[in-house]
């Protein structure tokens, strides 16, 4: 059976390709429609008046008439429908009219009739459509639907094919989710009818990939099912070349190496200060790499007190990573010598490629590469750091803070500032890389490294833009289970919705896209390169959350009030507290205090206050994280009040308590150092803000739930 439903849909395609054209007429959507059991109303085509009249009274009531023709793609702009005919006197009218329209609106434009379709009875008008993304290949898309689809863009996105189960989470992520279960009286739609359309269009984009885009708008669901009232499908003009694939275990082999090398080629190591190549190895020896470290210059004897040679190819022995610091149009002959050498990286840290237009020279090394199975990381970036081997492959400052967080970035000044952060902060780093032009390594290679690294508890990685966006989700999918992988994604725009030639092409725009299957794939994403930063920083600090009930502890009413709108907007659940738990909390806050949720001890309460109501959050076991609002006061200055939180935190974890803790601290400059103290002992603390201390502890929530460990 589908076998013979794809021998039927292959002929039609195949014959309006013959035809020249890229756009389906309303007829042919539905033969496709009824070989996929995509529900549309009966409907036949009146090549003239009287066979549209015949055609009104077989379906013996009011009728929709809509104009055929494959040069016409968007029938409404031209005029070309009416709804609602009824009676051979309206049919005739209603047909005359359409034709006029068309030939009004492209008199060059070839009609091959009106289309006569029963009129559907009233209910909710959604959409359902696919789309071919330049990231992420076809994707499937619902929203709510009829003429203010772009207006509202109320629309979510799937990888296609999606199930039946995935299909119904898209009726539950969009923001008018209620409409669709009733609301004001009204019954809710034929849920699993909705999701079946769903479902089926997006088998249909996957098993044809030469269909561009496929609109279903307006889809009318109603309590008894959901039926497409127009079908609008979209060639491809021409397929992309696929992409090279390489397995799980070939990157992870040849990763390692890159990681972990015993060897490392400079090509273009220099005694010259100033000059890149006498950066790298400058930053290579005084970082302490134990390695071999090799210059190669034809022109040096030795370099920096290593011997110098003339090429890679006279190096004894073998070498896991070249790092070239040489002129980009001296790199493929360079490229062709790591070649004969079996030498299986290549860290190319000269611009002058595809970023400066120079695409043939980037395209002429990514095939000298593939050609002897070489890696490359790069060109045009600033080389990266692996800091567990002590190595800085790199022109930039040496680092050497040794920790949980790989960083990577797109950008050569994003990672300047990812390197000002990590030292400022004192963020210890697995790892800081550079991806440039990302001619061939990218960040799915990394990220399936970094999933299983033991040096590595989490990812950040600023993006542009993802080469294989299937890749990436393939391994964000196998990393998010074991830590958490934090995304800052440049670029919000929608630019490429411009040329689309339906409404799901229109309202796909980059971004709405990216955000929907980042989010599928469990991925947090970062709104700006201080979130991503702190998001790196903090979450491999805090204990992973057992449950929703969050709680705020807090000194001044104000703070509290701004925490708990925070926590509202992170996604958070403030736990209604039990009459025991709030008696018990009551015990230790004055009479002008408040207890409830927040927890309002006032701010001129002693230490023994804050100790007393912390203590009692950390022990019940109905509270799963806390958020604290200080004040600074006379009464409890900043660093007592750090002091006695980072004890009562490190008593309860002794007894095997571990909560996530987050502080939001009020002040004179000294609850910076307040904070510094805090954050050093576990506890994510941070100056002159309720925002971005409940904004961290929603993104541990966000990877919780997607890693599985919260329900």
């Amino acid at each position: 059976m589908a076998e013979d439903r794809e021998l039927r849909v292959r002929a039609l395609l195949d014959r309006v390709r013959a035809e020249g054209r890229t756009a389906l007429t309303a007829p042919e959507g539905k033969v496709i429609a009824d070989a996929y059991g995509i529900a549309v109303p009966g409907e036949e085509l009146a090549r003239d008046v009287e066979e549209a009249v015949a055609a009104a009274a077989r379906f013996g009531g009011p009728v929709v008439m809509k104009i055929v023709s494959p040069d016409i793609l968007h029938k409404t702009d031209a005029g070309g429908v009416v709804v609602g005919v009824e009676g051979a006197a309206e049919v005739r009218s209603a047909f005359c009219r359409i034709v006029g329209n068309a030939r009004a609106y492209d008199a060059d434009a070839r009609i091959e009739g009106v289309l006569v379709q029963e009129l559907l009875t009233q209910g909710q008008e959604v959409l359902v459509g696919a789309v071919t993304d330049p990231t992420f290949g076809k994707v499937v898309a619902f929203g709510l639907g009829g003429v203010l689809v772009e207006v509202l863009k109320d629309v979510t996105f799937r990888l296609a094919p999606v199930d039946a189960d995935e299909a119904l989470s898209m009726l539950d992520s969009v923001r008018a989710a209620e409409v669709l279960r009733g609301v004001r009286g009204r019954p809710g739609v034929d849920r699993w009818a909705l999701a079946e359309q769903i479902r089926r269009v997006s088998h249909l984009v996957t098993d044809f990939p030469e269909i561009a885009e496929v609109d279903l708008n307006p889809v009318i669901a109603t309590e008894h099912g959901a039926v497409a009232a127009d079908i609008r499908i979209v060639l491809a003009e021409r397929q992309p070349a696929p992409r090279r694939r390489y397995s799980r275990e070939e990157i992870l082999a040849s990763m390692r190496r890159l990681m972990q090398p015993s060897s490392v080629a400079v090509i273009g190591a220099s005694n010259e200060p100033g000059k890149i190549g006498h950066s790298v190895m400058r930053n290579l020896v005084d970082g302490g790499f134990s390695g071999d470290i090799h210059p190669v210059n034809p022109k040096a004897h030795d370099i920096l007190g290593r011997k110098a040679y003339r090429s890679v190819t006279e190096i004894p022995g073998d070498v896991d990573v070249a790092v070239f610091a040489i002129p980009a149009r001296l790199v493929a002959g360079a490229l062709e010598e790591v070649g004969r050498k079996k030498i299986p990286n290549a860290v190319l840290i000269p611009s002058g490629f595809a970023e400066t237009g120079e695409h043939e020279l980037q395209a002429q090394i990514v095939a000298i590469a593939e050609r002897y199975g070489i890696r490359l990381l790069g060109p045009n970036i600033y080389g990266y750091y692996s800091t567990w081997q002590d190595l800085c492959a790199t022109f930039c400052t040496p680092y050497d803070v040794k920790g949980p967080v790989a960083l990577t970035s797109q950008s050569g000044g994003i990672g300047m500032a990812i390197l000002g952060f990590a030292r400022t902060t004192k963020t210890g780093v697995s790892a800081i890389v550079g991806l440039g032009n990302k001619s061939d390594l990218d960040e799915d290679d990394l990220l399936t490294w970094f999933g299983e690294d033991p040096h590595t508890q989490c990812i950040a990685m600023h993006l542009e833009d993802l080469k294989d966006g299937r890749a990436f989700v393939a391994a964000a999918r196998e990393t998010v289970p074991k830590k958490p992988v934090v995304v800052l994604k440049a670029g919000r725009t929608a630019a490429g919705a411009r040329a689309a030639g339906s409404h799901t092409g229109a309202l796909a725009g980059d971004d709405a896209v990216y955000d929907d299957i980042l989010r599928q794939a469990g991925v947090i994403r970062a709104p700006g390169l201080n979130d991503m930063l702190e998001y790196a920083r903090a979450l491999p600090v805090l204990p992973t959350p057992k449950g929703d009930n969050v709680v705020i502890i807090t000194g001044a009413g104000g703070s509290g009030v701004l925490l708990s709108d925070a926590v509202s907007d992170h996604g958070l659940r403030l736990m209604e507290i039990p009459p025991d738990l709030d008696e018990a909390f009551s015990r230790f806050i004055p009479p002008f205090g408040a207890a409830g949720n927040p927890v309002d001890i006032t701010g001129g309460e002693p230490p023994s206050t804050y100790e007393a109501t912390i203590r009692l959050g950390l022990e019940d076991p109905r509270i799963h994280a806390l958020v604290l609002g200080y004040w600074h006061t006379i009464v409890t200055p900043p660093m007592v009040f750090a002091e006695l939180t980072a004890r009562v935190v490190a008593q309860m974890r002794e007894r095997g308590v571990e909560k996530p803790v987050v502080a939001s601290l009020a002040g004179d400059v000294e609850v910076e150092q307040a904070c510094a103290y805090l954050f050093e002992r576990g506890i994510v603390a941070y100056p002159y803000t309720t925002e971005k201390p409940v904004a961290v502890l929603g993104a541990k929530y966000r990877w919780a739930r997607a890693a599985g460990l919260l329900s």
